[in-house]
């Protein structure tokens, strides 16, 4: 392994640990600032507001570090990101959090110029399997980062924020001192306005026909993925009345099993079924874990499903390959920055959604939350069709 992937991939964990660090004590935090027991509203408007400002910035790093060098505006954004977690962990007033969370979801909107990194450092066939390994990496971090938020916020409820801060500051002195540039920017670069606005990558993304039926599944992907974070707390107390232990062990074990199927699974399982029945495959993995889940009566049913839904977790890195050979290497970062996009705006609405749904079912029968989620992840399946691997193609560049 390359020494640039693994100073990439070892940003990625650090990155991963600092955003999953806040999550404990983020209710908390927003209890004693709000001078309220009655947060759910704002905390999903401030996860909401996390998410839509990742969508709006994702296609602008990316545009920007196709055209300056992917160095810099990791520089810049990792930089932002460690004085932003500062001011946060010394905020004394609600306001101030919630423009925190607006920078931070700003400065995480740096994966769509990570993933175009790995793009540049990596030949076509090597795709799939770092992209695996750059899932697994951002998973140990959530891993890693919940757990160790937990216990240091029930030292200090602020220390994580300064934890997180710490984190990206290493990240900063790895992209500075070690981490060579992997494509530096066009001689003719300029920036314009026009560069700012967000649609504009999407709407670039929409004049390549092959592009379209492989974002919309995934969309679709992405939406569905956002049902655990959503449901899986609640579903879990509410079915088998298991306390916050058990509901962090049973996500320790999906994030572990996860993490190793798409580190070691996704490489061989492209290598021998390609690109396109590794998608198949990995989605009918999650299909069948959701639909045993949906009939589940035993808790330990979900530990014993965890494996099936980390072999699913080989579909999203496959998926990305897919996309990486549709566009040139000119517009890689472009590229991942509107995939970033479409994770952001189903991180705004599938939340919103899943919630709305859970609510409405729980009464009756709260598993059929995982037989909706699966209904939407059909819908890809007429897409599945029509994939197939087409040769790269080029779009005029943008002024």
């Amino acid at each position: 392994m390359n020494k640039a992937l693994v100073v990439i991939l070892a940003a990625v964990t650090l990155d991963a640990i600092g955003i999953g660090l806040i999550f404990p004590i983020l209710p908390a935090l927003l209890r004693e600032v709000g001078h309220t027991t009655d947060i759910a509203t704002i905390l999903g408007v401030m996860l909401a507001l996390y998410s839509a400002c990742q969508f709006l910035f994702s296609p602008i790093l990316g545009v920007l570090s196709d055209r300056f060098g992917r160095r810099p505006v990791l520089l810049v954004s990792l930089a932002g990101a460690a004085i932003d977690y500062v001011v946060m962990a010394f905020a004394p007033e609600l306001w101030l959090l919630v423009i925190g969370r607006a920078i931070a979801g700003i400065t995480s909107a740096n994966m769509a110029v990570a993933t175009a990194y790995i793009t540049d450092i990596s030949s076509e066939d090597e795709r799939a399997k770092r992209f695996g390994l750059f899932h697994a990496m951002f998973g140990i971090g959530f891993i890693i980062g919940p757990v160790l938020g937990g216990i240091m916020g029930d030292i200090w409820l602020r220390s994580p924020f300064l934890v997180a801060a710490l984190l990206n500051a290493v990240n900063f002195a790895l992209a500075l001192f070690v981490l060579p540039e992997s494509r530096p920017g066009r001689r003719d670069a300029r920036f314009t306005w026009d560069t700012l606005n967000p649609f504009k990558p999407l709407a670039w993304a929409f004049t390549f026909k092959a592009l379209i039926p492989l974002m919309a599944i995934y969309l679709i992907m992405s939406l569905v993925g956002t049902v655990y974070g959503t449901s899986w707390a609640i579903y879990s107390e509410d079915v088998f009345a298991w306390n916050g232990m058990m509901i962090g062990l049973s996500l320790g074990a999906f994030g572990v099993f996860h993490a190793l199927a798409q580190a070691f699974l996704t490489g061989p399982a492209v290598a021998r079924l390609g690109e396109r029945w590794s998608l198949i495959t990995g989605m009918a993995f999650e299909t069948g874990a959701m639909l045993t889940l949906a009939f589940a009566s035993q808790g330990w049913l979900l530990f014993l499903m965890a494996p099936l839904f980390a072999l699913g977790g080989i579909g999203m890195p496959a998926l990305q390959s897919l996309l990486t050979r549709q566009v040139d290497a000119d517009r890689q970062g472009q590229l991942q920055g509107v995939l970033a996009s479409l994770v952001s705006l189903a991180s705004v609405f599938g939340p919103l959604f899943f919630s709305f749904v859970y609510h409405g079912i729980r009464p009756v029968w709260p598993g059929a939350i995982w037989l909706v989620a699966m209904g939407i992840y059909l819908l890809a399946l007429p897409l599945m069709a029509g994939i197939r691997r087409s040769p790269r193609m080029s779009a005029p560049l943008e002024p």
